[in-house]
């Protein structure tokens, strides 16, 4: 490698992530000067063709926006209609929906874990590669992602882009003894999902510090998923005080704009590159993990969450995902144990003229979205801000980092290989979900 020339390093196709994208690379000397992860999957437009539509159909067609995470755009967008039209869903369908959320927890953490990131830890190509010597880890995860598929398939109707949900609540609830088998079946994977802390705690961990400010959801009294209100950790060295705001602010702090390389709008959080998910969450709400999965990041040395430990390592994200999915499970259990079923599968929502905000805890961070609708309930604005399009800057950020660290360390100078296989890495940490980032573009046509 010649230290004093000028590369540009493309990966034209990036692999193990959901959707489509690229990443540009450019290198002087010794210095990295460019980093653009070009997301250039087509934009899809939700926002437009939501418009129009009446005030029960956003659950269903948000949905269709990302077939690993159709749950938390269809809570959020149930969220955001109830808001709107002034109705609040608790007790137990509230608890169902949580149910619900757990399920998809559940499932897209672990085919993240097992079948996406994993490889990249054990020198491995790919989830094929790695079952030829770690069959039983494999073989675990998908047990595991089973049981999460169980649960959305039972409350949603199918394990993918449920058609149970609506506004309101569900079309049908189930009685007690219908979730007995699932109760059943989360005992029997809760060692797997121990099991899985334990394995990926062992992985060998580049040393990587992510400086960004974190933004999570915050549930004082539990680990949020599917409630709470936006919460602010400043990043590592900052001397502001961590804040909240109220969630009907989230765009005043919360800005996207478009940038020439990316389908997917990008955003930053009071002007400062920000990033949302597990970190963000394990760092805002870790001491309400339950104790079983609080002893899990102990053990895992995440440190004590009760204490509030703080993990900022973005490449030990995969054991915060799997202290998730032990948390997951864990309340899944605590649900379904207190279970009794609410007299009507869903409360009405009638419409009328109103703005309504709703966010949850996607696995990949904060979803946010907002309707206003006219007063017969038809939608006249939607607004849709997904994890993936916030992180954008900090992933970008994070790649730029780990290459420059590795550039600046000692040993063998990096040939193209390695430096692509470590960009791929770093991407990876945070599970991005392309489809869900390009949702929006803004067309400008200029005439003579």
């Amino acid at each position: 490698m010649n230290h004093r020339g000028t590369r540009v390093l493309r990966l034209d196709a990036l692999a193990r992530v959901e959707g489509e994208a690229a990443l540009h690379l450019r290198v002087d000397g010794d210095t990295v000067t460019e980093t653009r992860l070009r997301i250039y999957e087509p934009p899809r437009f939700f926002e437009a063709f939501l418009t129009g539509r009446g005030h029960t159909e956003p659950p269903d067609i948000t949905a269709r926006i990302c077939g690993i995470c159709p749950v938390a755009y269809q809570m959020s967008a149930c969220q955001a209609i109830e808001d709107a039209c002034g109705v609040t869903v608790d007790g137990p369908l509230a608890e169902l929906r949580r149910l619900l959320y757990c399920g998809e927890w559940i499932e897209s953490h672990t085919l993240h874990i097992h079948l996406l990131h994993a490889p990249d830890f054990l020198g491995r190509a790919d989830v094929v590669e790695l079952a030829r010597d770690q069959r039983a880890a494999v073989e675990r995860g998908l047990r595991i992602k089973q049981a999460g598929n169980a649960i959305v398939e039972q409350l949603g109707g199918r394990p993918i882009h449920p058609v149970n949900v609506r506004i309101g609540g569900f079309y049908r609830t189930p009685a007690p003894d219908e979730l007995r088998p699932l109760a059943e079946r989360l005992r029997q994977v809760r060692e797997d999902a121990l099991d899985t802390v334990r394995w990926v705690a062992a992985f060998d961990f580049p040393d990587a510090v992510c400086d960004h400010d974190l933004l999570a959801s915050r549930d004082p009294g539990r680990y949020a998923i599917d409630t709470g209100t936006p919460a602010v950790l400043p990043a590592a060295g900052d001397r502001r005080a961590p804040r909240e705001f109220p969630l009907p602010d989230f765009e005043r702090h919360v800005r996207e704009e478009q940038v020439p390389h990316s389908t997917a709008l990008t955003a930053t959080l009071d002007g400062r590159r920000h990033l949302t998910g597990p970190l963000a969450r394990y760092a805002i709400n870790g001491q309400w993990l339950h104790p079983v999965a609080a002893e899990a990041a102990r053990e895992a040395g995440l440190g004590d969450p009760a204490a509030g430990a703080i993990c900022r390592n973005p490449f030990r994200s995969i054991v915060v995902r799997a202290v998730e999915v032990v948390q997951a499970v864990e309340e899944a259990l605590r649900i379904i144990a207190g279970y009794e079923r609410p007299p009507r599968p869903a409360v009405e929502v009638p419409p009328r003229r109103g703005v309504g905000v709703g966010a949850t805890e996607a696995p990949r961070g904060l979803l946010y979205h907002r309707y206003v609708l006219t007063e017969d309930g038809s939608v006249a604005e939607a607004r849709i801000v997904p994890p993936t399009a916030q992180n954008q800057t900090a992933i970008e950020e994070d790649v730029r980092r780990a290459v420059q660290s590795r550039l600046e360390g000692a040993g063998p100078a990096a040939d193209d290989e390695e430096l692509t296989r470590l960009c791929e890495r770093a991407i990876r940490n945070h599970d991005p979900c392309i489809s869900c980032a390009a949702h929006f573009l803004d067309v400008t046509v200029e005439r003579a």
